[in-house]
């Protein structure tokens, strides 16, 4: 039958709902049964609507749509752990976007590394005024990445990566790296 699926029964059969002059009825009993066999996986999958939005426990096939609710693009090349990491993680991430921080945290989750990075820029603060301002005047980012086996690394995807989550006005620079 359309609609079903083989061996999925309903916690709810709609035949057991009805009047028992519609039960003691053999059409009405199998037409309802019908009916329960195309329902059993929609009452299934709200009954299981949790696990469908937990990262942890979502099928893989429905991982690209619920990242799409964080506003988080996942790598089809990345394994589903990977994945599922990325989106449990994805507020956590865009709380420290922008930051060196949340730069190391992105891109020790896409490569599975070791992320050290140097930046340009300070901060600072005197009592007295005219004070020297920290940091270099270039706005300029080295990034290190350290992984097992570099040859398995994307560098220019990883780099299109680094463009898009750095502020664009500051230069950078990504090297990979094995141990």
């Amino acid at each position: 039958m359309r609609g079903s699926v083989a061996g999925l029964g309903t916690p709810y059969p709609i035949g057991g709902l009805m009047p028992a002059v519609y039960q003691e009825d053999e059409f009405t009993m199998r037409w309802t049964g019908g009916l329960d066999d195309v329902l059993a996986p929609v009452i299934s999958a709200l009954d299981c609507l949790g696990a469908y939005v937990d990262p942890l426990l979502a099928p893989a096939d429905f991982l690209p749509w619920l990242a799409g609710w964080f506003g988080t693009v996942l790598d089809e090349n990345w394994p589903p752990g990977r994945q599922r990491e990325a989106i449990a993680r994805s507020v956590e991430l865009y709380r420290q976007r922008g930051t060196v921080a949340g730069l190391r945290a992105l891109l020790e989750l896409a490569t599975g590394g070791e992320v050290e990075i140097v930046d340009s820029g300070g901060t600072s603060w005197s009592p007295l005024p005219g004070t020297e301002l920290p940091g270099e005047d270039a706005p300029r980012v080295a990034v290190r990445v350290t992984v097992s086996d570099p040859a398995q690394v994307d560098v220019a995807a990883l780099d299109e990566l680094l463009t898009t989550v750095k502020p664009a006005h500051v230069i950078h620079k990504l090297e990979v790296t094995g141990p």
